[in-house]
């Protein structure tokens, strides 16, 4: 069962497109955090969702949101798609131990071995405020994202 709302966010550290750690619990007093757990780099409905959030990329990267994508994908992966479509968002790689936080957070396919499309905003405090827990083939839509962003002080 996914994470619901109200509940506080599991932390994770997990290493970006760039091999560098990234901890959630590092912007709790400074930064609301959108948390987009994707199944597969490279797929047609995971690159349509990614580039729809570039392409808006300030309201959901700026002084007072961090966006954090996530996939069991490797870093090496995760470096190489983030190039190809110049995403300048963090890619997280949950790939070892192998699903962990989509664990942690009720999103990972035991049986595909990724993450469904699971999005939490956690806010300054680290409670999440909002989620949607999508299929493996059902986009998003990120202007839910900016609505539930609008709602958090």
């Amino acid at each position: 069962m996914a994470i619901q709302i109200g509940e506080v966010a599991p932390d994770f550290t997990l290493k970006n497109q760039h091999g560098e750690p990234v901890t959630l619990s590092s912007f709790k007093g400074s930064k609301n955090v959108v948390v987009l757990f994707y199944p597969f780099a490279f797929t047609g409905t995971c690159t349509g969702e990614l580039c729809g959030l570039r392409d808006d990329i300030g309201a959901f990267q700026n002084d007072d949101v961090e966006l954090l994508a996530i996939s069991c994908d490797s870093q090496f992966t995760q470096r190489v798609f983030a190039d190809q479509e110049s995403y300048k968002f963090p890619l997280l790689s949950d790939f070892h131990p192998h699903g962990d936080a989509a664990k942690a957070y009720g999103v990972f396919d035991e049986t595909r071995g990724c993450a469904v499309r699971g999005t939490f905003i956690i806010d300054k405090e680290g409670i999440v405020r909002w989620t949607i827990v999508n299929g493996l083939g059902d986009a998003r839509n990120i202007a839910e994202y900016k609505a539930a962003l609008a709602t958090l002080a």
